[in-house]
């Protein structure tokens, strides 16, 4: 299993010490980006990890929000892409349908690049009515690394928050993973 963290502009500073990979917040809806993207870019490549970015993804619009996403993201061969689907700020969540059209639309905006569906196990059981997850699950369950409580299969396990979101991956090296986002 690989470590790896996931970030936004409120870990301005994060430490990349035994982390293989770093998700760093790139958009959100149509009008947001995170101010810290550059730089925090700069530390997981500085460190050699595996870089992935992701979008938080708002109801309705998802041709739209996909074009912007990718607009302010930089593309780089071996990048992961991932698809934010949790409750908004404001109490509402995209689609089962809308996070589906988002991860096609994506896909087929970045053909070489791998698409990750995040969502906690609350969403990918009672909300999702697809199971499509794009390439690959990226599932938060808070608990034992490597063992969330769903039946399907994953490629990514948030299992904590504190101090900031931890992950591990179902990868055997950080060379698996990046040969993996590029196929």
């Amino acid at each position: 299993m690989l470590h790896g963290v996931d970030v936004s502009a409120y870990q301005p500073d994060y430490d990349t010490d035994g982390s293989d990979f770093v998700f760093v917040k790139a958009t959100e809806g149509r009008t947001y980006v995170n101010p810290r993207l550059k730089s925090q870019v700069k530390r997981a490549r500085d460190a050699e990890c595996v870089v992935g970015f992701y979008h938080f993804l708002w109801p309705g619009n998802t041709k739209e929000q996909a074009e912007y996403f990718l607009d302010k993201t930089p593309e780089k061969g071996g990048d992961l892409l991932a698809v934010d689907w949790e409750q908004t700020g404001e109490g509402t969540h995209a689609s089962s349908a809308d996070k589906d059209r988002f991860i096609r639309e994506v896909k087929r905006l970045r053909p070489h690049h791998r698409v990750l569906l995040y969502c906690n196990r609350t969403f990918w059981l009672n909300h999702d009515t697809s199971s499509y997850a794009g390439d690959g699950l990226w599932i938060a369950d808070y608990g034992k690394a490597a063992a969330p409580r769903i039946e399907a299969d994953w490629r990514i396990h948030q299992y904590t928050d504190d101090p900031l979101d931890k992950n591990v991956a179902d990868f055997a090296s950080r060379k698996a993973m990046r040969d993996w986002a590029t196929a």
